[in-house]
């Protein structure tokens, strides 16, 4: 990515790698920028997705036109960054209005050098990646400008997702503790594989004490912080590069200590059991998305981001080495995976993200049967 000042009466264009381009308007900084050109069907929460890690190396497409009404505020970001390699909206708001606003989503993304594009139709934009998949993209705008055969070469050139490993890029270098909000109750380890900031602070209301840890913790690390659980967290890039991590939740399985997985962590168990990923056309990003969970018969709203899902049989357990398994949560508007549970040991995912950063609170009560298993065990 290359960028300079703000420029928001310059030109820009979008490049897909098929060949289809937008035309538009430069929108936060000026110059060039390359990834996943995905789309997010949220109305709100355009700051918590900015800032989600698992959006690294990705250019998302927001469908709902108006964006940026509220501003940028200092409270609601989900990491200390903005992720997304590029940003694609229609209508960007004129000026913010909201009590809590500090600066406006223009200024944030210029400051932090990330290049977008305003004024496309981003509806246009949504059905062509329905109907063909994510696929790279690039951003142009102010000198990185130049014929479209020549920008269409650069977006070729740039890396894909598939195959990605980008956990280790995300994630935390340092463990660091969040403290158990009222009277500890937990110890959980936390394994950083692009952690949102809402995530473990969920647990601390639950008087978890969270030790965050990095995506190359070993089994020795996570055990040394004596945990009554185990979790790991959501993240960017291709599970099936995920190694590392696949080998210590096995070990985590293997004593049978409490395990909760969220999204990247979903994936990491369906491939620690034996199951097969593998990257959806489009994927699933936004906080509407309808979610059955089979155990209960309840249907939830659900926030969702990943790009990449467990291939594990819908109608039966399955029998892994670690006892049966089964698929608690699938998608109810494509039949994708969205929960695995094993039935002989304390260990249940979720595809999506329960944490509610931003999104509707339907899955809340996962945090709660995490508690439950720590109980169980304790017990």
């Amino acid at each position: 990515m290359t960028t300079s000042n703000r420029g928001a009466t310059s030109s820009a264009v979008l490049v897909l790698e098929d060949g289809r381009s937008f035309r538009g308007r430069a929108y936060g900084a000026v110059g060039e920028t390359f990834g996943e050109a995905v789309f997010s069907t949220g109305m709100t929460g355009y700051q918590e997705t900015l800032t989600d890690p698992s959006y690294h190396r990705q250019v998302v497409v927001m469908t709902a036109p108006h964006i940026g009404n509220t501003g940028v505020n200092d409270e609601d970001s989900e990491s200390k960054r903005i992720w997304v390699s590029g940003y694609v909206v229609r209508d960007p708001a004129r000026t913010p209005s909201n009590w809590r606003s500090r600066r406006s989503l223009d200024e944030e993304l210029s400051a932090q050098g990330v290049v977008g594009i305003s004024g496309i139709d981003t509806r246009a934009l949504t059905r062509h990646l329905r109907e063909r998949g994510a696929m790279r993209v690039g951003i142009f705008s102010g000198g990185a400008l130049a014929d479209e055969a020549t920008l269409l070469a650069k977006v070729r050139e740039a890396p894909q997702m598939k195959g990605a490993d980008l956990s280790g890029e995300v994630a935390t270098e340092e463990r660091y503790v969040v403290p158990a909000i009222g009277t500890k109750r937990f110890t959980v380890a936390a394994i950083d594989l692009g952690i949102k900031g809402m995530t473990p602070h969920r647990m601390a209301e639950r008087g978890i004490e969270v030790h965050v840890l990095p995506a190359t913790a070993t089994a020795e690390d996570v055990y040394a912080v004596n945990p009554d659980g185990v979790f790991f967290s959501n993240g960017p890039g291709d599970p099936a590069t995920a190694d590392h991590p696949v080998a210590l939740m096995r070990a985590v399985l293997e004593r049978s200590t409490p395990l909760f997985g969220i999204c990247f962590g979903n994936q990491i168990l369906g491939r620690a059991l034996g199951f097969g990923t593998f990257k959806l056309k489009y994927g699933h990003r936004g906080i509407n998305q309808p979610v059955q969970d089979r155990t209960t018969g309840k249907v939830e709203v659900t926030a969702h981001n990943h790009g990449f899902a467990v291939d594990a049989p819908l109608d039966a357990p399955s029998d892994t080495p670690f006892g049966r398994a089964e698929v608690s949560h699938v998608c109810l508007n494509d039949n994708v995976v969205e929960g695995l549970r094993l039935l002989d040991r304390p260990a249940f995912s979720v595809q999506y993200h329960p944490e509610a950063a931003a999104g509707p609170h339907d899955a809340a009560y996962l945090f709660d049967r995490f508690v439950s298993l720590m109980e169980g065990q304790r017990a």
